[in-house]
């Protein structure tokens, strides 16, 4: 059973309701930030995907290549009834990948993929890679890149040593994927991102992804903009699903 998978958590269960919507964190992201969203989102029950190294799953071996995420995720979920998958960041690319990987299994597939602030996968990226640096190095320069990491995190030696194993396998994901040319999807897809964004001007090549519809739509902030204005985007994410 779906509620069984040590991939997922939730906040609140609903099983009356007519549609699941599957989260994919960011890179070194916690489930939670987004299970919250099922105060916002009362018709949907909402699951944040929780690989290995995170939230009750800390202890274990995160996960450093794209095969074994999405191999690992299939095998433990079902993905029953209608759903949909969101992903933010390094989300956006697991999310697209499980959804090919459903696809090669012959089994049923999201209603739509919302993806945010990750550019379309078949895009080099010509930026020099992080997963290689030290310790506090590498969470000094994802924050600098890219925000949203707690000053507090950053001070505290500790806190460094348990989230550092989760960044630098989710980096390692991000910055050694190579992708594999397969015929489009046939479901819509929905591009989100940030208007300052370094990946923005790379998110209408998403088009090249499905054969259904494929919309763009930017908002005010950068990065993490869901985070800089979370009405807007929450009154986004609700017309989408």
């Amino acid at each position: 059973m779906a509620d069984k998978s040590p991939w997922l958590v939730r906040r609140r269960r609903r099983p009356e309701a007519s549609l699941r919507l599957y989260c994919f964190p960011h890179s070194g992201g916690s489930p939670g930030e987004y299970v919250r969203w099922a105060d916002e989102l009362p018709d949907v029950e909402v699951w944040g995907i929780q690989p290995p190294g995170r939230g009750t799953r800390v202890m274990e071996t995160p996960l450093d290549s794209i095969d074994t995420f999405v191999q690992g995720l299939v095998e433990s979920v079902d993905f029953a009834g209608p759903f949909v998958f969101f992903g933010h960041s390094l989300g956006g690319l697991t999310a697209f990948e499980t959804a090919r990987a459903l696809r090669a299994a012959g089994r049923p597939l999201p209603e739509r993929l919302v993806l945010s602030a990750y550019p379309a996968p078949h895009l080099p990226h010509p930026r020099s890679p992080l997963h290689t640096l030290g310790g506090g190095e590498l969470l000094a320069a994802v924050n600098e890149r890219y925000g949203g990491l707690p000053a507090p995190l950053l001070a505290d030696p500790e806190l460094v040593r348990l989230v550092l194993p989760a960044y630098r396998a989710d980096f390692t994901i991000f910055e050694t994927y190579q992708h594999v040319r397969q015929e489009p999807l046939d479901i819509p897809i929905s591009v989100l991102g940030g208007e300052s964004d370094l990946a923005s001007p790379y998110l209408p090549q998403w088009r090249e992804h499905t054969t259904a519809e494929c919309t763009v739509e930017l908002f005010p902030g950068g990065h993490f903009y869901l985070r800089e204005h979370p009405e807007a985007f929450m009154q986004a994410l609700r017309k989408l699903i």
